[in-house]
């Protein structure tokens, strides 16, 4: 290798480190809001409706809702405005969204309490897209570690949103949990101010493909998409499903302080991406469908620990073992998708994945509080077991057929 292009190489690395560097402290900050809502959103929705209190999760119905539009919307914002532009628009939605969901709290206004949670999570779906563009702003050989770091800003934001719930659950009194939404507000300014320093390399066009793209409808129809599609969106939806009725569960079922409520949505957050470190090798050791059967496993066990009482253990360590679940089962369920279509099929088969994901999240999020409010917790419990039998059955079929076109004719 010449000495220019070591020269090259080292500018190229030194950027891409300077620009992990600034994503990985935006993703913390970004991060957070996620985390922060999930803890107190279904229990400050829950205060402000009347005597039906079916609707209480329906502001972190918006919220996933958000998330949907925001895959939408951060592409055309990095078509149209640029991709350090667009994570700055991402960023001041944020605020936005916290400082309209605060104003809802303190005019006792519902709907705008879910309006505020909707763009609170349009801007997670601009963060969403932080690990790509680490990983899109990095060498081949540093891409691995690029993403590392952004999962390390990832358990930051576990720790710091919980924190600014509790911490700012009452600092309004006596306005509950205005005080915690406030705080994104600083915390969307500080992520954009951090965003405006990027310096993010043009994403080139890709090279013309060998094969031609083979249509959505082909593509979507195979065995192998199916079964990941169903086994993401199963773990998705169920850790949505339990992780925003846990909340509603302990304070309002069984009168825990809603700051241990907190610390088991910082402990399950913890679990979702703490595994993530080892995950992607234990998927290139055992293969993925195997990851998903251990994720959908653990799943079970949680419905299991869950089901056994209501002291705050059984809580706590429930909310740890579905966050492990999704962590094994989400990924590796999108590790199966990814394998069932080719790079240049990848935008149409990722948007389509993508809208059926999380339009049945935000479903899961709205069924959560209705579930909760007309049969209680342990109902909630057993919903698990038949998504996580049907996805396994599914992963069976699937090896089975792997399995069969291996063996020699």
């Amino acid at each position: 290798m010449s000495a220019v292009s070591v020269a090259g190489l080292e500018h190229q690395l030194h950027d891409a480190k300077r620009n992990v560097f600034l994503l990985t402290m935006a993703q913390a900050i970004m991060g957070s809001a996620g985390p922060l809502s999930f803890s107190v959103g279904a229990l400050a929705g829950y205060q402000l409706l009347g005597a039906d209190k079916s609707l209480a999760t329906a502001p972190l119905t918006g919220f996933n809702i958000g998330v949907a539009l925001g895959a939408i919307a951060v592409a055309l914002a990095a078509r149209f405005l640029g991709r350090k532009a667009g994570f700055i628009l991402g960023a001041l939605l944020c605020s936005t969204g916290g400082a309209l969901a605060a104003v809802a709290l303190f005019r006792s206004e519902f709907w705008l309490f879910a309006l505020g949670l909707l763009l609170i999570g349009i801007a997670g779906g601009f963060t969403q897209k932080i690990r790509f563009a680490a990983a899109d702003a990095s060498p081949s050989f540093y891409k691995p570690k690029a993403i590392s770091w952004i999962l390390a800003g990832g358990v930051i934001s576990a720790i710091v949103g919980p924190q600014l719930a509790i911490f700012g659950k009452d600092a309004l009194e006596p306005v509950t949990f205005a005080g915690a939404f406030i705080a994104l507000i600083p915390l969307g300014l500080v992520a954009a101010l951090i965003f405006s320093f990027l310096k993010l390399p043009e994403l080139k066009n890709a090279s013309s493909a060998s094969q031609p793209a083979r249509p959505l409808r082909e593509i979507i129809t195979t065995q192998r998409f199916i079964t990941g599609m169903i086994c993401g969106i199963g773990s998705y939806a169920l850790m949505t499903f339990m992780m925003i009725g846990a909340p509603l569960a302990m304070v309002i079922g069984c009168g825990f302080p809603s700051e241990l409520a907190t610390l088991g949505i910082q402990w399950h957050v913890l679990a979702m991406f703490g595994p993530s470190f080892f995950t992607g090798m234990l998927i290139s050791r055992f293969g993925a469908e195997k990851v998903v059967a251990a994720g959908l496993i653990i799943l079970m066990i949680c419905a299991i620990v869950a089901h056994m009482g209501v002291e705050l253990w059984n809580f706590w360590a429930a909310l740890i073992l579905l966050g492990i679940g999704w962590n094994f089962g989400f990924i590796g369920a999108t590790s199966i998708v990814s394998s069932s279509y080719r790079p240049h099929e990848a935008d149409k088969v990722q948007g389509f994945h993508d809208i059926i994901l999380f339009s049945t999240v935000a479903l899961s999020s709205f069924s959560s509080g209705q579930v909760f409010t007309t049969w209680g917790w342990s109902v909630m419990n057993l919903v698990i077991w038949p998504v996580t039998v049907t996805c396994l059955l599914l992963l069976i079929f699937l090896l089975m057929k792997q399995r069969a076109a291996q063996k020699p004719l």
